[in-house]
């Protein structure tokens, strides 16, 4: 009876079926599609049938969005310490080691110069890899040197935020960065600089309360979400059910909060002619 079985080395004309190596395919949180990794990067990390944006990290967005070997990145080596001796699940200190070996960042926040498309800046953007984006005192610490930087060579200013609020790890001395921040994009504005803010998925918490509703432009990619406090939180505080897409980028731009919603194909266009705007 063998010869009614079917070969398992026959059952392609090709040979034997070969397995697909781990990590190439992705799955679209929204539609479900599934998308090969290489054409999601020549996608800009976004689904080519939905239009939902991957979160991605700083290395991406400067990939995207500066003219190619410009960006000089500053305050390289600040990390943040532990100096309330903090501990949840695991000590704050054990769990800033994992995460800078893990994610090969030094903090939450890379700064630097670099041009788009010929206009010289200074630029910031978060990754939410490293505890979340949480903004704690290097965070703030290095917004607050961008900004005096830009002051100094009379350069705008973008800052894309990815956050999930203050980093509850430093307490206060975290909350205090929410003052320091919005106080020298106060000196930024007074001395005539512009400062886009670009918010991606997610903008949430002190961030939210802070540098990132600041702009002179504020421009959100598509369907992120941004808020202070979470859905989740704001539906059990109030006991009833919120509107559809509540606190996600159109909701926000129907409502006033954000200036622009755009696909991420678009943004270093947009934040092109935003700038030469703001320039003249």
């Amino acid at each position: 009876m063998a010869w009614f079985r079917r070969s398992k080395q026959n059952i392609s004309p090709e040979g034997p079926k070969k397995d697909m190596p781990d990590g190439q395919w992705v799955k679209c949180e929204s539609c479900g599609e599934i998308i090969h990794r290489k054409q999601l990067e020549q996608n800009l990390y976004t689904c080519f049938k939905c239009g939902f944006h991957f979160r991605i990290g700083s290395k991406e967005y400067f990939s995207i969005l500066l003219d190619e070997k410009t960006f000089k990145e500053m305050d390289t080596k600040m990390r943040s310490v532990d100096p309330l001796h903090f501990v949840d699940t695991k000590r704050y200190a054990d769990r800033l080691k994992d995460t800078v070996r893990k994610s090969g960042l030094n903090d939450a926040v890379r700064t630097g110069t670099a041009e788009i498309n010929g206009i010289s800046i200074v630029i910031a953007c978060m990754d939410f890899s490293f505890i979340g984006g949480s903004m704690g005192s290097v965070v703030g610490e290095k917004i607050a040197r961008a900004t005096d930087r830009a002051i100094k060579k009379r350069e705008p200013l973008i800052i894309i935020s990815s956050s999930g609020g203050a980093r509850m790890m430093e307490a206060a001395l975290s909350l205090m960065q929410l003052a320091k921040t919005s106080a020298k994009l106060a000196q930024l504005s007074d001395a005539g600089i512009p400062y886009i803010s670009v918010l991606t998925d997610p903008t949430t918490g002190g961030v939210t309360a802070s540098y990132a509703m600041l702009g002179d432009f504020n421009v959100a990619e598509q369907g992120a979400l941004i808020g202070f406090a979470g859905p989740r939180v704001i539906k059990q505080t109030i006991g009833r059910d919120l509107p559809k897409g509540f606190q996600r980028s159109e909701f926000l731009l129907e409502k006033g909060f954000v200036d622009l919603v755009i696909h991420r194909k678009d943004l270093k266009e947009t934040l092109t002619k935003l700038l030469r705007l703001l320039q003249n």
